[in-house]
């Protein structure tokens, strides 16, 4: 896979958003692969802006309750993997769609296993912490339970918008039958 650089990127976006060609256009002319990445990258930036367009220069790690809340997010919602990627503020959405097959091959014990061979090595006993370090795990602890927090709510605001679009369809139908239904009842008293 071609490893862009940010200015090259940032040139296409600009060059699409400002009507100067389209996706294949702009694919051809620039020699990209594939017309889906430059239109990747125009959904990174307008969603992310210019940070969505940088490379990471180290790998993230990401917990597995990180992981079980994106793909809980990614089911429930109707969103495909690139905006799940967006509203939980990562710029690789491969990698959604990795954690999702894990998911399903292999339920939540797919996405806690670890990469590579396992050490050789004994592992260290833990030390005993001072209590200055253990204040911070506390911290931690609490740190990550906000974070989950915030990550089922935010679940829940895609599921409760989800459902409020639902329900404006739902509306529209009725009223699009309704008067379907008025006017055909008005030309059946004409004749």
């Amino acid at each position: 896979m071609a490893k862009y650089h940010f200015e090259f990127k940032w040139k296409i976006v600009q060059e699409y958003l400002e009507g100067k060609g389209g996706y294949s256009y702009l694919a051809k002319k620039y020699s990209v692969k594939n017309k889906k990445q430059i239109e990747n990258w125009v959904k990174a930036y307008e969603e992310l802006g210019e940070e969505g367009l940088f490379r990471k220069r180290q790998n993230q790690s990401y917990s597995v309750q990180f992981k079980l809340d994106a793909v809980e997010l990614y089911q429930t919602s109707e969103l495909s993997y690139r905006e799940v990627a967006n509203k939980l503020e990562m710029n690789n959405p491969a990698l959604l769609a990795n954690w999702m097959r894990k998911f399903r091959d292999h339920g939540v014990d797919g996405l806690s296993k670890t990469k590579g061979r396992p050490s050789a090595m004994p592992q260290k006993k833990p030390k005993r912490e001072p209590a200055s370090v253990k204040t911070t795990l506390e911290e931690q602890d609490r740190m990550k339970a906000l974070e989950k927090q915030v990550r089922s709510l935010q679940i829940e605001n895609a599921f409760l918008k989800e459902l409020r679009k639902l329900r404006k369809q739902e509306a529209q139908q009725r009223r699009t039958n309704q008067s379907h239904e008025s006017s055909q009842a008005s030309e059946d008293h004409s004749n």
